[in-house]
């Protein structure tokens, strides 16, 4: 009997210099990095370089110039957002004129598909609240100008580097479903356009990227901590996943949560705001967690990476349906650095299957 791994479980699919994610411990690493050290101290650009470095030849050791420069370009696109286009889903929209772009290998066809999701998403949003499209200023550092173009206004330093965190926070992550389908697509040879088109179709799902938004519905409803204990009591009688716990490889707490939470009050403390949210989430966290424990006892369910992002999003003056554009603008330079290793080593993805269908029928 032919054994099959479903859903590729335990099967390993790529050798890799760019992420190790040891689900037993809850570690995170990106190239020698702990995330919650990266994600204390780099900018996004500097997360692309080393994420990038090694892929490209004319690699510069400074990327903000360049990575302002590819902002520019990408925002030439935004002139093919039209009503109906902008009457979309906003990821719909992103991904739409994302796939404007050149689909080559070079490095600027690398950083304009990194710089694009996030220019394609502030100018979807101001166009659904009837504003023009803001033009990225490449003098600004990226985090910086994203928040500007999504409000019109300047962002803080204390939010600025929060965008940063979230950002390299959620740079690349192992072989997961959106990275695979990106390393498929290179794997044929096509472009980084391709596999980056590929990646972002995968991440649309709810069991991949779009569970930041329901985390909000999640603590809206619940409303106050004296609320959480019998809120989410209730919604497990009722057969509904708590958002923003639990994870397919983690066996521990989501190290990307420490990460995002530590981002979240750095923020809350540099504005002098955030604070009965914040209590709020985590009066809800404490309160899930031993629901959780006690509940499902044989079931390691900690807090992912989801909880924290939705507050930390919130926060910066995102909107709920643009959590996962501002995701995908982070994870865009992670599948890009898996498709240059994966044309690197030449080799097709193409793995069998198992007919379990009907036996060949006699001819008559």
């Amino acid at each position: 009997m032919v054994q099959v791994s479903a859903g590729l479980e335990g099967v390993i699919a790529a050798a890799t210099v760019l992420s190790d994610v040891d689900g037993q411990a809850g570690r995170l690493t990106i190239r020698g990095w702990a995330v919650e050290d990266l994600a204390g101290r780099a900018r996004f650009e500097d997360a692309v370089h080393l994420l990038l470095d090694g892929f490209f030849d004319d690699l510069p050791t400074d990327l903000t110039p360049a990575l302002g420069e590819a902002r520019a370009r990408a925002f030439a696109e935004v002139a093919a957002l039209d009503d109906a286009l902008a009457a979309r889903d906003p990821y719909d929209a992103m991904r739409a004129l994302l796939a404007r772009l050149p689909d080559g290998d070079s490095l600027q066809d690398a950083l304009a598909l990194i710089a694009a999701p996030a220019v394609f998403t502030a100018a979807a949003l101001r166009r659904r609240q009837d504003l023009e499209a803001v033009t990225p200023d490449p003098a600004l550092p990226h985090a910086a100008d994203v928040l500007r173009m999504i409000r019109g206004a300047p962002a803080t330093d204390g939010e600025a580097r929060a965008l940063d965190a979230y950002l390299v926070t959620v740079c690349d992550h192992g072989l997961n479903a959106s990275t695979f389908a990106a390393r498929v697509a290179a794997s044929t040879r096509a472009g980084l356009g391709s596999a980056v088109l590929a990646g972002l179709s995968t991440l649309k799902g709810p069991l991949h990227g779009g569970a930041p938004g329901p985390v909000i519905d999640m603590l809206d409803a619940i409303g106050s901590a004296d609320n959480a204990v019998p809120s989410l009591e209730a919604a497990l009688d009722a057969g509904e996943r708590l958002m923003g716990f639990g994870h397919r490889i983690y066996r521990v707490r989501d190290p990307r949560a420490d990460a995002l939470k530590a981002a979240l009050s750095r923020l809350s403390k540099s504005a002098g705001a955030l604070p009965g949210r914040l209590a709020l989430a985590e009066a809800v966290e404490r309160a899930a967690l031993d629901i959780l424990r006690r509940r499902k006892p044989d079931r390691p369910l900690e807090t992912n990476v989801e909880f924290y992002t939705a507050l930390l999003l919130e926060a910066l003056g995102l909107p709920p349906q643009a959590f996962t554009c501002v995701f995908a603008a982070g994870r865009t330079a992670g599948w890009i650095a898996h498709a240059r290793e994966q044309q690197a080593s030449g080799k097709l993805i193409r793995p069998q299957s198992v007919y379990v269908g009907p036996r060949p029928r006699a001819a008559a």
